[in-house]
């Protein structure tokens, strides 16, 4: 199998990385130089699967250029945090998206690594043409990349990422703002405080892209964060920590299991 690789940072990269332990794979990058990556997209021209893992906002550019030199038969995913967007057009290839939930607050090239996909889960929104034989040949990648595939819609896709993505980095920099003018806060700051607040190092075209594109999802999942914590206030508070704490534990109890 050929893997093609479009847009080398922090997952593609680490796809590129991955791929090249098993699979015969080129990559197309206009600042990357490394072997077997190239700027030439007709490169691609003979592969099986290609990746395209540019940023959000240059995505369907690309889905519209590989047009021009892809093939029928070629299976095309992309890895953008977003579906909806990418899920309404046909293109003469098969395209199947998809979204690996990894990464780092790093991004570029040098970031990247073969190992970014161990354990995680990849988010996969079969569309109404989508070859069943296709999607297991993606599955089997991806399960190579060392992730789980997980069945989802674009619409469910963007509310959740919503969730557990997207609203947690705004807070994570709107926490940053709340200490910029207090001293004695930024000197008393350690461990929790930086863990907590991990998501504001993100990318920044990636997380602007996040803000524009997705941006009635976080604010609805801002109300509903605002309202917890009126709730939290409200009553026994020591019975709701401690089943928050219990669910907390559970959940990434669970997730170690698999």
């Amino acid at each position: 199998m050929k893997i093609g690789v479009v847009g080398l940072g922090l997952i593609g990269g680490s796809i590129f990385k991955r791929c090249r332990k098993k699979y015969d794979v080129i990559g197309v990058s206009r600042s990357v130089q490394e072997e077997n990556v190239t700027k030439d997209y007709s490169a691609l021209k003979d592969c099986d699967l290609v990746f395209v893992c540019t940023p959000m906002n240059k995505t369907l550019e690309i889905l519209d250029k590989l047009e021009n030199y892809l093939d029928e038969d070629t299976i095309v995913t992309d890895v953008c945090s977003l579906k909806e967007f990418v899920s309404h057009k046909t293109y003469k290839y098969k395209f199947i998206p998809s979204h690996p939930m990894a990464g780092t607050e790093n991004s570029g090239w040098e970031s990247s690594f073969a190992e970014l996909f161990e354990g995680a889960v990849w988010a996969v929104t079969l569309r109404e043409d989508t070859n069943l034989s296709d999607f297991e040949i993606l599955k089997s990648v991806i399960k190579d990349l060392g992730a789980e595939v997980v069945m989802t819609t674009p619409r469910e896709h963007d509310r959740a990422v919503a969730l557990i993505s997207h609203a947690p980095m705004l807070v994570a920099q709107a926490l940053c703002k709340n200490i910029e003018d207090n001293e004695l806060a930024q000197k008393l700051a350690s461990s929790g405080f930086r863990d907590t607040t991990r998501l504001a190092l993100s990318n920044t075209e990636m997380a602007n892209d996040m803000v524009l594109m997705n941006g009635d999802n976080i604010k609805d999942v801002i109300t509903l964060l605002d309202n917890n914590v009126k709730e939290l206030f409200d009553g026994d508070y020591i019975k709701k920590a401690e089943n928050i704490k219990r669910f907390r534990k559970e959940l990434y109890d669970s997730k170690a299991l698999k």
